[in-house]
């Protein structure tokens, strides 16, 4: 965990370099220890690359994996794409909703998991397909996606 925010990222700036191309990089690795990017971790890094804070946090929110909000220790990203649609992608997703107790946009109570729809994950030959994490899943049906998370319940 951070202990100093701003020395955390003062650190990934002379990992990365101060300029505009350093934000991705930098974003990512404040991903990796916090989960998510939170506003003084955006303010921090405004001040790193001399850009505004609007500019981070306008960043930050386009990618789909780089959350901007607390999220869970399992970051469920199920595929809503046409073609996961076709392939009854809404099945897998109320298959999570009645395991887990969430819709798509919510985290747990306890902050074990979150729910999201995502665009493409690449695997649109052999969907339905999700991302717990960084983990992929494809070819899924309701009862292997409930076999899936009762293993990440046990995590």
């Amino acid at each position: 965990m951070i202990s100093n925010n701003e020395e955390f990222i003062s650190q990934l700036a002379d990992k990365y370099g101060r300029n505009r191309e350093s934000l991705l990089p930098i974003l990512h690795e404040v991903v990796d220890q916090l989960q998510y990017v939170n506003e003084e971790s955006m303010v921090n890094i405004a001040k790193e690359l001399d850009i505004s804070a609007a500019d981070v946090y306008g960043t930050a929110s386009f990618y789909a994996f780089i959350g901007t909000h607390e999220q869970g220790k399992h970051v469920i990203r199920v595929c809503q794409t046409i073609v996961c649609d076709m392939k009854h992608k809404e099945d897998i997703v109320d298959a999570i909703t009645e395991l887990i107790g969430i819709k798509p946009g919510e985290t747990t109570h306890d902050g074990k998991f979150s729910l999201y729809y995502t665009n493409c994950l690449g695997a649109c030959h052999k969907g339905p397909a999700m991302l717990i994490n960084d983990e992929p899943y494809a070819e899924l049906t309701p009862e292997k996606v409930k076999n899936i998370l009762v293993s990440y319940m046990k995590k």
